[in-house]
C-alpha cells in the first residue's frame, strides 16, 4: 500500500480521534454547568423520568446522578438481560447518549411533569402558540438582510438572563424545562460547528482518499465524501419508506452523536487499515475476533440499498 496514502489516512484517523476527545469534553462540561445550576430543583422535584422507552431508560436521581437501563445478549444463555446501572458523572452520560437528546429529555420530563402541553414544532404551531396569524409574516428578501436579522437573533439570544430561582414544583419544572431548551439548542449548534471544523480540516487530505463509507445498514449510510464532507442517507421511523437525504452539519447532528461519527470514522480506518493504528494490532483474543466475524455476517444480509 502506498506509504503516502498510509500517512493520509493516519492524519485522518487521527484528527476524528482528536476532534471525538474534544467534543467529549465540550460537552462534559456543558452538562455539568447545566445540572450545577438547576442541582437544587432537581433536588427539589425528587429527581425526574427522562426517558421510558422499553428497553431504553434514563433518569436523573435527586442527588443528580443518573439511572440508565442497557440491554444484551448473555452469551451462555443466549438471552436477552435487562441491567439498570448508575452513572454518576456527566461524562460517563455523554458517552452514552447524545448531549442533545440528553437536554431534550430534560425538556419533555419537566413539560410533562409540569402539566404543560407538548412543545410546538412546526412552523404553523410555532405561529398559532406565539398568537402571530400567516399574514402577519413576511420573507426577508436579501442575503444582507438575512444575514443582519440572523445577528440580531443571535445578540438577542446571548443577552437573555438565565431562568430565577423556583418558588413551587410546578414553577421548578418550568424553569428547568426553559433552560433545557436553551441547552439543547446550544449543544445542537455547538455539535454542528465541530462537524464544520472536522470537514474544513479534512478536506485537505480527503481528495487523496476518496470516499469512505462509515456506516452501511439498511436504515442508515454515513459517507465521509472525497470533498471531506460528511453526506448521509437515513430512514426515519416515521418517515412511510422514504428516505432522507443529510448533507449539512445541522441536518447530521439531528440523528448522529459526533461523538459516535468520529469515533466510528477513526474504527473504520483502524480496521481498513491496520497500519495506521498500530496500537490495535494484535488486541483482542481468538474469540473475539470469532466473535466480530458473526458480527459482520449478520449485518451483510442487509445490505442497506434503498428499496
Amino acid at each position: 500500500m502506498d506509504v503516502s496514502r498510509n500517512s493520509m489516512l493516519g492524519e485522518l484517523a487521527g484528527d476524528a480521534a482528536e476532534e471525538r476527545t474534544d467534543f467529549i469534553v465540550q460537552a462534559t462540561g456543558q452538562l455539568t454547568k447545566f445540572l450545577d445550576r438547576n442541582k437544587e430543583r432537581i433536588k427539589e422535584l425528587g429527581g425526574l423520568t427522562l426517558i421510558d422507552d422499553d428497553p431504553d431508560y434514563l433518569s436523573v436521581a435527586p442527588d443528580s446522578t443518573f439511572r440508565v437501563r442497557s440491554r444484551y445478549e448473555d452469551p451462555v444463555t443466549r438471552e436477552w438481560v435487562s441491567e439498570t446501572e448508575v452513572v454518576e458523572s456527566a461524562a460517563e452520560l455523554v458517552e452514552l447518549y447524545n448531549p442533545a437528546e440528553i437536554f431534550a429529555s430534560f425538556a419533555e420530563a419537566a413539560r410533562e411533569a409540569a402539566g404543560m402541553a407538548p412543545q410546538p414544532t412546526a412552523a404553523d404551531d410555532l405561529l398559532d402558540t406565539a398568537g402571530i396569524a400567516p399574514e402577519e409574516t413576511f420573507t426577508l428578501g436579501s442575503d444582507a438582510a438575512d444575514a443582519a436579522y440572523a445577528g440580531a437573533a443571535d445578540d438577542w439570544a446571548a443577552g437573555q438572563a438565565l431562568v430565577g430561582d423556583a418558588d413551587d414544583e410546578e414553577s421548578a419544572a418550568a424553569a428547568m424545562y426553559n433552560l433545557a431548551l436553551d441547552f439543547q439548542e446550544r449543544s445542537q449548534a455547538s455539535e454542528a460547528r465541530l462537524i464544520d471544523q472536522f470537514e474544513e480540516a479534512a478536506a485537505k487530505i480527503a481528495s487523496r482518499l476518496g470516499d469512505l463509507i462509515i456506516v452501511d445498514d439498511e436504515d442508515e449510510r454515513l459517507i465521509l465524501g472525497a470533498t471531506g464532507r460528511f453526506r448521509a442517507e437515513v430512514l426515519p421511523e416515521d418517515s412511510s419508506g422514504q428516505w432522507r437525504e443529510l448533507t449539512e452539519p445541522e441536518e447530521i447532528v439531528e440523528f448522529y452523536d459526533p461523538t459516535d461519527i468520529f469515533g466510528d470514522l477513526a474504527d473504520s480506518l483502524a480496521e481498513a487499515f491496520p497500519s495506521v493504528a498500530p496500537d490495535l494490532e494484535g488486541e483482542g483474543s481468538e474469540a473475539d475476533i470469532a466473535e466480530d466475524d458473526d458480527v459482520q455476517d449478520d449485518a451483510g444480509s442487509d445490505n442497506g440499498q434503498r428499496p
